[in-house]
């Protein structure tokens, strides 16, 4: 069957109720492989699921910066100890010279310290940007979708409202003629 009139002439020309209903099953199932897509749209709960991993990531990266963080803290603190352990006797010889170059290498790991904190900061806030624009695309696009979908559904419902109320009057005609001959 190709067009809705033909599927009204079989339902109309069906000798039972269980033949209509094989003649509708089978209008579905067309219906199903024009549209393959339909099963495939997204849903509030998958996006829901989506919006909860990615937050479970963004934690994950914040954890990992943080552990990657303390650990450079504690490399610096180690190499600075280290630092000054190996330098304890040469700074009672060269108290002066020294005194010059511990403070040089402390404004050094300042700078490094704070380049690598302004670094994870940029970071951070472009993957939240990242994170925010991806979750803001994915709404958009299921607002669209989910448009589409009604869109289709009332059309849909529009055509068979269609089809089906001529079908009514033509059997409520059928029953008055039945209805006079007897």
């Amino acid at each position: 069957m190709g067009s809705v009139v033909e599927l009204y002439e079989a339902l109309a020309s069906a000798p039972d109720e269980r033949a209509r209903a094989r003649l509708i099953a089978a209008a579905f199932e067309r219906l199903e492989e024009r549209y393959p897509h339909l099963p495939d749209l997204v849903t509030h709960q998958q996006l829901r699921e989506t919006e909860l991993r990615l937050q479970k990531e963004i934690e994950q990266g914040r954890a990992d910066l943080s552990v990657q963080i303390e650990k450079l803290r504690g490399e610096i603190k180690t190499d600075v100890e280290q630092l000054r352990g190996e330098f304890k006797t040469e700074i009672e010889q060269l108290r002066g010279e020294v005194g010059t170059d511990i403070e040089k290498l402390r404004g050094e790991v300042r700078t490094d310290i704070e380049k690598l904190r302004a670094e994870v900061k940029t970071d951070i806030e472009k993957l939240r940007a990242e994170v925010k624009t991806d979750i803001e695309k994915l709404r958009g696009e299921l607002r669209e979708t989910e448009l589409r979908l009604q869109k289709e559904i009332e059309r849909s419902r529009n055509s068979l409202l269609m089809w089906l109320i001529p079908l009514m009057f033509a059997q409520v005609g059928a029953l008055a003629a039945l209805v006079k001959l007897l």
